[in-house]
Order: C-alpha cells, then structure tokens, then sequence
C-alpha cells in the first residue's frame, strides 16, 4: 500500500495510509500517514468498534487535508486497551484455550480447503482451455 500510495501521489492524487506497523511503513516514505498503536490488521479501527472506525476515518481525513509537510505521520490517540500487555498476548497460543486453539485451528483449515477447492476448478478449467 505504501507503493501505491507514492506512485497515486506522483500522478496527483492525494492518499493517506492507516497502519500498525509504524517502521515499515514510515521507512517506505509515504506522503500521509496516521499510525495506531493495535495489533497488526486493525489500523482502521477496533473491530466491530464503529466509534472506533469513526474516529480512524476523521482523523485520516483530518490529515488528508491538512499535512503540514511530505512524510507527516500523525499518531492516533486510540488505545487498544489501558493496558500495553496485549503486546505480548494479543494473538499469542500460550494465553489461549485449548477451546480456542481448537476453534481457530478449524477456522483455518476451513478457510484452507475453500483455497484448496478454488485452486483444483481454477487449474481445472485452464487445462480445458488448452
């Protein structure tokens, strides 16, 4: 996305990134950036958050808008949570269920035999293509 960004700013048109992973995307030199502090996949906001979601989007908009220079990252005042332990045990096996190992490992492989399923009818019907 950082890419797309320069290459939409080169060509004239204005862009913003959300993001949670300030280093990466601050050293690829983005034109607008607006930096939560979550978990990885979440820089839009708190999930099923919309005050949350709301609030990324202003602020990005604010910024959009009003980016005093090139590069400018804005941090966003949200918080995950009042505690920073979620940076260790956000996403961590060890402080999950085995319940919710379990749950999540089904969800996986679910997610993996669609993948699969897409991948046999897509080189199916190539091959009756040729």
């Amino acid at each position: 996305m950082s890419l797309i960004a320069r290459h939409l700013e080169a060509n004239g048109i204005p862009s913003v990134i959300l993001g949670s992973a300030k280093d990466i995307v601050e050293h690829c030199g983005v034109p607008r950036f607006v930096f939560s502090d979550f978990p990885l996949g979440n820089s839009a906001g708190k999930p099923n958050d919309v005050d949350s979601q709301s609030a990324t989007l202003e602020l990005a908009l604010r910024v959009l808008e009003s980016a005093p220079a090139p590069r400018t990252t804005v941090q966003s005042p949200q918080r995950w949570t009042d505690s920073l332990a979620w940076k260790i045990e956000f996403q961590n096996v060890e402080y999950m269920s085995a319940e919710e190992i379990t749950r999540r490992r089904a969800e996986f492989d679910k997610i993996k035999q669609v993948g699969q399923s897409i991948r046999d009818n897509t080189q199916a019907a190539r091959s009756q293509t040729q």
